[in-house]
């Protein structure tokens, strides 16, 4: 029997039947333990190859051209049976049906016919931890300990690919920006199928296109904004897709001063006529300060021509600060403008937000603000959660760079809540999971578009997550978005900033390499430690003491010292976290995806030609089940409090979902009383607002839940949510 030729399968119907209540009403969750061992039993054991040995399954792989021998040359072949001895002392043993299905359905390594498993669980680890420690033994044995532990998990490509032969990139996404001339644009359509062929989804800025209307040098005639640059930039990642194995990702980004903004968000709305429409591609919107301002003042507001803003200041665009220029763009003479009240664009915002869950919110001035490295952001990535500075490019008519500017390529890792608490040494191991990643960097070259590779080459960031937080509160007892829980949130990220930040320094220090322009930082002024040496961020409450207990806090003295050194020795990477989605991975490592609270404690997960599979909430038991309330049934204040919270310590942005009802359960908003109970464009406009009062860089989907029991605002970025 092959896996192709898959006959009287009970572990589907006993996965289906947790949803079936026992007679005294309970969720049988013995159901879902039923599935796994006969997922196990049925499916994999009997379709699994065997090996007499370790050595003759390497040799089989190798030969056969499924794994690349470059890396384990690396090291002794004795060692490779040390690691191996060490995974299989560990005894792992999957948690839940969902995660045992989806590791060998989508990460697992198959024959070429795809009729036959070629690795477990213990074989992927072993071969990230080969793969990523580059020789390393020391830290292969590290790598191999926080991965079978589960306390570290590498984002989808990275974890998927690690090793093999034949495979994508280790990187999970790319962010690229257009300027205001054709060679650009075209170069732009090309970077994108690129960097969909080779996978994970594309950002793309296209802020500094001129607007529909705006002239054309040397023609008379003018723009057609960029509209037609949306739909060929769509039909672009239609078609590199892998040769059919996923759908081409991609986002595009505007400023919500440009004068197309309202055309723009029209492309996803329901009643958007087909010429106009943009099906797959995702949007999001670039708002600064200024826009938040005319807003509660209930005032028009100009929306500038890029073409004309460029040619005043000198500079694309998106690096103008509006919110600081917006009085001199107004009484600019030189500089077009058309008007429009803030309010009528805010509520259009909510309003496709309802029906659509786009666009994503970057709150522009936020991410620069807090932003420690010299330099302007001016986008994000699909996902919402990577903010890096990128410089422009300028192109000839050989589609060649004239000037050659840096944009960004993401690899990303998260860190389990649950099991990171349980380590022996947390320092040790987010030590581990920084090296991991840096290899990750330092490896990548890509080519096909010079200032992705460029970016990379000059900053070597990173992007250290986390997932698993709503389980670890409900293993705690805390209710998702109370005090205790807040604080926890803001301790353990502080941890991760700290320990991220010693393992740069550390890597700096070896390497005697620090991060393009680290000079020119506040790292290397000090200042962006004043907050971190003029306060005490540790644990205050006695119940989040008690959870700490065992874990080193860094003190106002540790601060100090770290800061010294990093002056001292500077840093190796320019970023060093970031919050993203993680669905998948999650589901691997039996946690809550991300920071955010569960969307049902039996989770209906539609599976292609499979069908519902039904996941329970991590440790979900008599003990737990009071504190995983729903996100739908949360007020989305708390979430924001949550993030918030990890956002003063994380130098990049969290992927931050909100979940609405499109009844509001009746008193969850205090400004609903009195009003429909009905979702309006004024409960996401107020929510929009508190997220930006409250520090958030980036909302990403806005997910509502039908009267009908349908989901408005799916994720797609299978980069880091498959």
């Amino acid at each position: 029997m092959s896996l192709k030729d898959q006959k009287d399968i009970n572990y589907f119907r006993l996965n289906n039947e947790i949803n079936i209540p026992s007679k005294d009403g309970k969720i049988r969750l013995e159901k879902d333990q039923e599935a796994l061992e006969a997922f196990l039993k049925e499916n994999v054991i009997p379709n699994t190859i065997k090996f007499d040995s370790l050595k003759d399954r390497f040799d089989y792989l190798t030969k056969n051209k499924y794994v690349e021998t470059e890396f384990l040359n690396k090291y002794p072949f004795s060692f490779v049976e040390k690691i191996y001895q060490y995974l299989q002392e560990q005894d792992f043993h999957f948690k839940s049906f969902m995660a045992a299905y989806k590791f060998y359905a989508q990460y697992a390594m198959k024959t070429n016919d795809g009729n036959q498993y070629l690795e477990n669980y213990i074989d992927r680890v072993a071969m990230n931890a080969l793969y990523l420690a580059d020789g390393n033994q020391e830290l292969a044995m590290e790598l191999a300990d926080e991965l079978i532990h589960q306390r570290f998990q590498p984002a989808t490509p990275t974890f998927l690919n690690a090793g093999k032969k034949r495979r994508g990139e280790l990187i999970s996404c790319f962010l690229i920006q257009t300027t205001d001339d054709m060679d650009s644009i075209g170069r732009t359509i090309n970077s994108a199928l690129q960097l969909s062929k080779i996978g994970g989804g594309v950002g793309i800025n296209l802020s500094n296109l001129r607007a529909a209307g705006d002239p054309i040098k040397h023609i008379q005639g003018a723009a057609s904004g960029v509209m037609p640059v949306m739909k060929l930039l769509e039909d672009s990642f239609s078609y590199s897709n892998q040769l059919g194995q996923r759908q081409g990702a991609g986002v595009v980004y505007l400023s919500v001063f440009h004068p197309d903004i309202v055309d723009f968000m029209s492309v996803k709305q329901e009643n958007a006529d087909e010429k106009i429409r943009v099906n797959t591609l995702s949007l999001g919107i670039t708002v600064p300060d200024k826009f938040y301002e005319l807003a509660k003042n209930d005032q028009q507001m100009a929306l500038f021509s890029p073409y004309d803003v460029e040619k005043e200041y000198g500079v694309p665009f998106s690096y103008v600060d509006i919110t600081k220029e917006y009085d001199n763009m107004v009484k600019n003479p030189n500089i077009r403008k058309k008007y429009m009240k803030a309010r009528d664009l805010e509520t259009e915002i909510g309003k496709l937000q309802q029906e659509s869950g786009y666009p994503y919110i970057m709150n522009i001035d936020t991410a620069n603000r807090e932003n420690p490295v010299d330099g302007k952001i001016v986008m994000s990535n699909l996902c919402s959660e990577i903010m890096q500075v990128q410089t422009p490019s300028i192109i000839n008519d050989l589609q060649q760079y004239d000037q050659l500017g840096t944009d960004i390529s993401c690899n990303l890792g998260s860190t389990n809540v649950v099991n990171l608490m349980k380590s022996p040494d947390f320092g040790k191991s987010v030590d581990a999971m920084v090296r991991a990643l840096t290899f990750v960097t330092d490896s990548s070259k890509i080519n096909v578009v010079p200032s992705i590779r460029r970016g990379n080459d000059l900053s070597h960031s990173i992007g250290v997550g986390a997932m698993g937080l709503h389980s670890y509160f409900a293993l705690n007892h805390m209710y998702y978005g109370s005090p205790e829980s807040v604080e926890f949130t803001g301790v353990y990220f502080m941890l991760l900033n700290y320990w991220t930040l010693v393992a740069s320094n550390k890597i700096a220090k070896e390497r005697g390499e620090s991060f393009h322009n680290f000079a020119k930082s506040k790292y290397a002024d000090g200042s962006y430690f004043d907050k971190y040496t003029s306060k005490d961020w540790g644990p205050q409450s006695d119940k989040i003491k008690e959870q700490f207990k065992d874990v080193f806090i860094p003190t106002t003295a540790d601060w100090k010292k770290l800061k010294q050194s990093v002056q001292e020795y500077g840093l190796y990477h320019q970023n060093r976290m970031a919050v993203a989605p993680n669905g998948s991975t999650a589901y691997i490592g039996d946690a809550t995806a991300s920071l955010t609270p569960i969307v049902s404690r039996i989770e209906e997960r539609q599976e292609a030609k499979i069908g519902t599979i039904f996941y329970p909430a991590p440790y979900l038991s008599n003990d737990t089940l009071k504190y995983y309330q729903s996100a739908y049934d949360i007020d989305m204040r708390k979430e924001i409090d949550i993030f918030a919270e990890a956002q003063k310590h994380v130098d990049q942005s969290l992927s931050m979902t909100m979940f609405m009802r499109s009844t509001i359960p009746e008193g969850m908003y205090e400004w609903k009383d009195g009003r429909s109970e009905k979702m309006s464009t004024r409960d996401l406009t107020i929510l929009r607002n508190y997220a930006h009062y409250k520090g958030i860089k980036s909302i990403y989907y806005v997910r509502t839940f039908t009267d009908n029991n349908d989901t408005i605002g799916a994720n797609q970025c299978e980069s880091c949510v498959i």
